[in-house]
């Protein structure tokens, strides 16, 4: 016969009977401000009934001071992981901290667990969270039970200022798709990235914005699903350009689909620019190689994560204030991928 009594309650079961999200339950827990005195008052009553109790590592977190921070991720571009490490090593050093970098794999059943005893063994002071992790709610709600100070960056979310950084994906992908429209475009075809990167879904929607400001319908079979790497790019390169009726221009979420979509082209004998032109988002050091070189949108990944590591500092070092702006903006750069249509 067990002994073992029922689970313990989580947050996330007080934040659902209280009906509240679970940062205000952490709110609540930790006697923050900010918080309505009906729904303190509702929420402190949940966690009555449930005899809800935080984490201990939770209490353990205020009382020491490691000086390091822990940097999570899960993104297959070099690229990428470079300019994040460089932007929140410099940040950190500047502060007098140490990071440390921990791979992931996000779709593993055991991530928390994983998580949890990284917490634990590195005994960090804070936490960045880059995509796709950023955007995954049990990572964060295991955060928030732990009482572990975080920041994301270029969540989908954007509700929760004070612990996310972004850039403007939507209205960098709005302004990329008016200039090839400006180009003579009228035919402007769109690779869409990975569905489980949420922030790479406002790129999607930028490219719908740009269409209605150029009075150009959005066509389903122009539209194809990338998974943000090289070879999805080749794969929608070819379903594109296999229609009847091809577009004259590809807009790729991302520089290794642009990539994919160029090698497509040279392997058929088109032209770039002359008979496609080719455009995509990050501006990693490919983009600039490529021959021709690729018209892009150089995406801040650098000084997001330095802007992150500072947000960050400020959860844990009363001497510093969230005083900076939330969103760091991309820019078009024009190369040679792309001409008149």
């Amino acid at each position: 016969m067990s002994t073992q009594g029922p689970p313990r309650a989580t947050i996330a079961d007080v934040a659902r009977l209280a009906g509240v999200s679970i940062k205000t339950v952490s709110r609540v827990a930790n006697n923050e401000a900010n918080v309505r005195e009906g729904t303190r008052t509702r929420v402190l009553r949940v966690i009555d009934e449930l005899n809800y109790q935080p984490n201990p590592s939770a209490r353990n977190l205020a009382a020491r001071r490691s000086y390091l921070i822990g940097l999570i991720y899960d993104n297959p571009s070099a690229s990428y992981l470079i300019n994040i490490q460089d932007g929140a090593l410099n940040a950190s050093r500047a502060a007098g901290y140490d990071l440390i970098i921990h791979p992931c794999v996000y779709k593993d059943p055991n991530l928390k667990t994983e998580l949890q005893m990284m917490i634990s063994q590195s005994k960090i002071d804070g936490l960045i969270l880059t995509p796709p992790l950023s955007d995954m709610d049990s990572v964060v709600e295991l955060l928030l039970e732990l009482g572990m100070p975080f920041v994301r960056i270029a969540p989908a979310d954007r509700s929760d200022l004070g612990r996310a950084i972004y850039t403007n994906d939507e209205q960098a992908c709005a302004e990329m798709t008016v200039y090839l429209n400006s180009l003579g475009h009228t035919d402007i075809a769109f690779v869409i990235g990975h569905p489980d990167h949420g922030a790479v879904g406002q790129r999607f929607d930028g490219y719908k914005a740009g269409l209605n400001e150029c009075g150009l319908p959005l066509r389903k079979e122009w539209v194809a699903q990338g998974y943000n790497s090289f070879e999805s790019g080749i794969e929608c390169a070819q379903q594109l350009l296999d229609l009847d009726n091809p577009p004259s221009a590809i807009f790729a979420s991302n520089d290794d689909m642009a990539a994919g979509v160029m090698k497509v082209a040279h392997e058929r004998n088109l032209s770039i620019p002359g008979d496609l032109s080719v455009a995509g988002f990050d501006d990693i050091p490919l983009a600039s190689y490529l021959w021709p070189a690729l018209t892009t949108i150089r995406q801040p990944i650098q000084s997001m994560a330095s802007a992150a590591t500072d947000l960050l500092l400020t959860k844990f070092d009363a001497r510093r204030t969230d005083d900076f702006e939330h969103i760091v903006k991309s820019k078009l750069i024009i190369r040679d991928s792309t001409g008149p249509a």
